[in-house]
């Protein structure tokens, strides 16, 4: 079997993080899986929500949204504030976002604020969920990072950085990081959220009008966690290099792009 881009079937695609793209953000970084492309910002807000300060909750909140921009595919996608109404598709996943950052975060040492992540697809070719939550988790340690140096949180409140990958059956083998010509041709379509210790978060999975088998399904997770722990990797370099990072400029994001 011979993968459209040439990739070994455990070969993720290139992947890469430029941070500081949004200045107004606390953190922002543009993440590349390939050609897929999404910016993730973190913004923090002075205020927890209502039913947090109705019930008393200790902390603070984190929440994601996500969208697909217009151009980011082939056909023109309608903007969700035209239609009136935010699609399905985008729900869901900006749930997955918001769980994932979640479930590795202490919002007990965030205090009253709440964290607001944003997910914008500049362009899709597959694994925008996984790009999003890779980017949005980021975005959110740079962000931390910031008020701790500006003297605003006393404890670090991630305890684990947290990644994910898709990994999927085509043409009968199975592989890492489908891109989108993968994707729409796979049997078998997984989404695996992991932390950096190799512990699952979320495992979303399905065959597409087929069924798998449970060496399959085992194959895939061990590509997926393979996958995550080169991703971690990335993640923690970007981080680091984040706060000497100047603001991106034209060039660098021309040069993620390709041009």
């Amino acid at each position: 079997m011979t993968r459209p881009d040439g990739r070994k079937h455990d070969e993720l695609r290139e992947i890469s993080f430029i941070p500081n793209v949004a200045p107004h953000a606390t953190g922002s970084v543009l993440v590349s899986f390939g050609n897929t492309r999404v910016i993730c910002s973190a913004t923090i807000e002075e205020d927890v929500p209502r039913w947090m300060r109705v019930q008393k909750v200790e902390g603070g909140w984190l929440t994601a949204e996500y969208s697909m921009l217009p151009y980011s595919t082939l056909d023109r996608k309608q903007r969700d504030v035209t239609r009136g109404k935010i699609d399905g598709r985008s729900s869901e996943i900006q749930r997955l976002i918001g769980r994932s950052l979640r479930a590795v975060v202490d919002l007990k040492k965030i205090g009253q604020r709440t964290v607001w992540i944003d997910c914008d697809v500049l362009q899709a070719d597959g694994g925008t969920r996984t790009a999003s939550v890779t980017g949005g988790c980021v975005a959110m340690a740079i962000a931390f990072n910031k008020l701790m140096s500006a003297g605003k949180l006393r404890d670090f409140p991630i305890r684990k950085l947290v990644a994910a990958v898709s990994a999927g059956v085509y043409q009968g083998e199975p592989v890492l990081d489908l891109n989108y010509v993968e994707d729409k041709d796979a049997s078998v379509d997984f989404n695996v959220v992991m932390t950096e210790a190799g512990e699952f978060v979320e495992v979303q999975g399905s065959g597409e009008e087929a069924v798998f088998t449970a060496a399959e399904m085992t194959a895939m997770l061990e590509l997926s966690r393979k996958g995550v722990a080169d991703i971690v990797s990335k993640q923690k370099a970007a981080i680091l290099t984040a706060d000497r990072a100047a603001p991106a400029d034209l060039a660098s994001l021309a040069a993620a792009f390709g041009r």
